[in-house]
């Protein structure tokens, strides 16, 4: 019973060791498995080093690696991962913090900025430079205070594009032997101190309010202008028309004068062809007219003038003349009366002594 127990203990042993055996083993096989077979995704490389020193690259898709001699280079990084292994080959970005900057008119502002780079040498990114993001943010920092550094405070806040476009150069070149591609610098806020931002707003104000009364002035000036231009051409065309009307009148009136006298030289021709042989035609045309003339004169509303033929000016005449006679017989007697002359002897009769 002895040997028989101790058969039994010594071949329970024996089992757990084979498990044991086996499960080490297994866990070996994944180990080594785990760093054989490296799987790397797309747009993402990996660098291999063999005993500490640069071997390959290993991109996207199924890598397999020496275990325990190969290994994958682990980066350290600002604001990423300790000992990433993967190196990102897309377009990445920082967000910048708010950072101090002072323009050249000794204005304080605070800028914060976004950077778009893109690793395009992974192996220069990892061996040229210790800390690739914390450098791109440091270099980004110096070359925006030298960038507004040389500019005053209203061009900073009006030149973001020539700011912007500075900063790229400044970081694409700096960057270039580090194996990344800066493409865009963008600056997203620019914020003055309190006390500059009221003078601006009141200076705004004030510019606005200019521009408004320039505006203004403009536009009644242009409506004056306008209104004046529109009175210059209705004038031109008033005056044209009347003189066009008065052109048409004179043209008329000289149409009519035209027939009239034709009328007329028709009618004397034909006065002077019945009167032949009978009396003179212009005694006859002038007498007519004459009585025409007097019917006329007599018809006006002045009753205080009184129309007389030219027959009775000769009885008039006389009439005058004898009045001036008689007005002199009267003078001369009054003269005669004046004087103290004896009276007249009183006739004698026949017949006394």
């Amino acid at each position: 019973m002895q040997q028989a127990t101790v058969f039994l203990l010594q071949a329970e042993a024996g089992a757990a060791f084979l498990l044991f055996f086996f499960i080490f083993i297994a866990i070996s096989l994944l180990i080594i498995a785990v760093k054989t077979i490296k799987i790397v995704p797309q747009a993402t490389v990996m660098l291999i080093e063999r005993l500490g020193r640069f071997s390959r690259v290993a991109t996207s898709g199924l890598n397999i690696i020496v275990p325990f001699l190969d290994k994958p280079r682990g980066v350290y990084w600002t604001n990423t991962r300790p000992g990433m292994s993967s190196i990102d080959l897309r377009e990445l970005y920082i967000d910048l913090p708010p950072q101090p900057v002072i323009t050249r008119d000794n204005v304080t502002i605070h800028v914060d900025s976004v950077v778009y780079w893109q690793i395009t040498d992974p192996i220069k990114a990892v061996y040229e430079v210790a800390d690739l993001v914390g450098a791109i943010v440091q270099l980004t920092i110096t070359g925006m205070r030298a960038v507004m550094g040389d500019m005053d405070l209203d061009h900073t806040l009006s030149q973001r594009d020539q700011i912007n476009s500075k900063l790229r150069i400044i970081l694409d070149e700096a960057t270039d032997k580090w194996g990344v591609k800066v493409t865009r610098v963008d600056v997203k806020n620019i914020t003055p101190p309190d006390d500059v931002r009221m003078t601006m707003e009141k200076q705004m104000t004030a510019e606005r309010t200019r521009r408004a009364l320039v505006l203004q002035a403009e536009g009644e000036r242009q409506a004056a202008v306008t209104r004046a231009e529109g009175e210059k051409q209705a004038a031109i065309t008033r005056a044209e028309g009347e003189s066009q009307s008065a052109i048409l009148a004179a043209e008329g009136a000289a149409q009519a004068r035209l027939r009239n006298a034709t009328a007329e030289a028709e009618s004397i021709a034909r006065i002077a062809q019945a009167m032949e042989g009978h009396g003179n035609p212009a005694q006859y045309l002038i007498t007519a007219r004459y009585i025409e003339s007097l019917r006329d004169m007599t018809r006006t509303n002045n009753s205080k003038v009184i129309f007389m033929p030219v027959e009775t000016s000769s009885m008039l005449a006389s009439v005058g003349a004898l009045k001036e006679v008689f007005a002199e017989t009267g003078e001369k007697r009054q003269q005669d009366g004046g004087q103290q002359q004896p009276p007249p002897r009183p006739r004698q009769l026949p017949g006394q002594g």
